[in-house]
C-alpha cells in the first residue's frame, strides 16, 4: 500500500490517492475475467498437448499422481476430523473479516485493555482479531495432536520422496480437465498432500507467529527477537498468509463441488463413503452457523463479550456511543 493510501501517513508532495468509479470498477473486473479465462484456455490447451506426448504419457503411467501410503494408515474420515474441519472454518473466515477490518478501519468505535492496564489498550476490532486466534491456535493444537495420536497424520504428511513427481502428475491432469478419481476417504493425491501439508504446518505457524508480532503482546524491548522478526517483514508475511488461505479456501471448496460434490460433502461433515444428501444437509447448516456467526460480529455483541476480559471504553461520537 502505497504512503499516500495509509491513514495517519502523510503523502509526499504531488501524491494523490487515485479512486475508481463504479463503471471503471465494472470494466477493470470484466477485463480481468477475460484474461483469466484466456490464460485458463491457454493452460488447459498447452496440458493436453504436453500429456499426448509419449514420455509424459509413460510419465503418468508410472506416476498416477499418488503414492501408497505407510503399512497401518487408518481409513476413512472419523467425526471428529469433520467437527475440527468446520470450527476451522467459522474461525478463519471470521479471523480474516476481522482482519480486513484492521486494516481499513481508520476510526474505532471502541478501545479495550486488560484491566488495570488502560495505558495497553487496543481497538475493539483488534481485540476481537486477537480473541478469534487463540481460540483458532486452540483448535489447532487440539487438530494436530489427534491427527497424531489417531494416525491419520499419515495422509498429509509426505512419507515418501514419490510425493513430487505425483504431485506434478495430478496437476497436469487437473491441468487437462482430466482431473485425478482418487479416493480421499482412503488417500489424498500427492498434490492435495502438498498442499494440505504446506496450510496445516507452514501458513498457520507463519500465521501465528507474524500475528504474535504485529500484536499489543510482543515484547518490545526483545531487541535480538526484533532484529529476527522486524515489524514490517511480519506484516507483509501475514497479509500474504492472509491470500494464500483465501486462495486455498476458493480453490478447496472449487474442487469438492467439481469433483463428485455430495461424496466429498459426506466425507468431510458426515464421516461415511456414500453418495446422499447426509453431508450436504450438515454442509448448508454449517452455512447458516457462519452466516450467524457474521452477522453477529458487531459492536453491539462484541463489546458486552469484551468487557468480561477487561476494559472498554466506547469512543465518543461513534454509532455505538450515540445509542448509549
Amino acid at each position: 500500500m502505497a504512503a499516500a493510501d495509509r491513514p495517519g501517513v502523510n503523502a509526499p508532495p504531488g501524491a494523490r490517492r487515485v479512486a475508481l468509479t463504479r463503471g471503471q470498477w465494472v470494466g477493470v473486473i470484466v477485463v480481468g475475467v477475460v484474461v483469466l479465462t484466456s490464460v485458463a484456455g491457454l493452460v488447459v490447451l498447452g496440458a493436453r498437448a504436453l500429456v499426448a506426448v509419449d514420455p509424459v504419457r509413460g510419465f503418468l503411467v508410472d506416476h498416477p499422481g499418488e503414492y501408497a501410503l505407510p503399512a497401518g494408515a487408518p481409513v476413512g474420515i472419523p467425526a471428529w476430523l469433520g467437527w475440527q474441519h468446520f470450527f476451522n472454518t467459522f474461525l478463519i473466515v471470521l479471523i480474516i473479516r476481522s482482519g480486513w477490518q484492521v486494516r481499513r478501519q481508520k476510526r474505532p468505535i471502541a478501545f479495550w485493555s486488560p484491566r488495570g492496564e488502560k495505558r495497553r489498550k487496543m481497538s475493539l476490532t483488534v481485540w476481537f482479531h486477537l480473541a478469534l486466534d487463540v481460540l483458532w491456535i486452540a483448535n489447532g493444537v487440539v487438530y494436530v495432536a489427534l491427527l497424531f495420536v489417531s494416525g491419520q497424520w499419515m495422509k498429509i504428511v509426505p512419507t515418501s520422496w514419490e510425493v513430487f513427481p505425483n504431485a506434478l502428475a495430478a496437476g497436469l491432469q487437473y491441468a487437462t480437465l482430466d482431473w485425478p478419481t482418487h479416493n480421499g476417504w482412503v488417500n489424498y493425491n500427492s498434490l492435495q498432500q502438498l498442499f494440505y501439508f504446506t496450510t496445516v504446518f507452514i501458513a498457520a505457524p507463519a500465521a501465528i507467529v507474524t500475528g504474535a508480532r504485529l500484536s499489543m503482546f510482543w515484547p518490545r524491548t526483545a531487541d535480538r527477537l526484533n532484529r529476527l522478526l522486524p515489524f514490517d517483514a511480519a506484516r507483509r508475511v501475514h497479509v500474504w498468509t492472509m491470500i494464500y488461505f483465501l486462495v486455498f479456501i476458493a480453490v478447496h471448496v472449487a474442487l469438492v463441488f467439481a469433483t463428485g460434490a455430495l461424496r466429498n460433502l459426506n466425507h468431510m461433515y458426515a464421516s461415511q463413503d456414500t453418495v446422499n444428501w447426509a453431508g450436504f444437509g450438515i454442509f448448508v447448516a454449517s452455512l447458516v452457523v457462519l452466516a450467524a456467526g457474521w452477522i453477529a460480529a458487531r459492536p453491539a455483541v462484541l463489546i458486552p463479550i469484551a468487557r468480561l476480559f477487561g476494559d472498554v471504553r466506547v469512543v465518543p461520537g461513534s454509532s455505538q456511543g450515540r445509542t448509549r
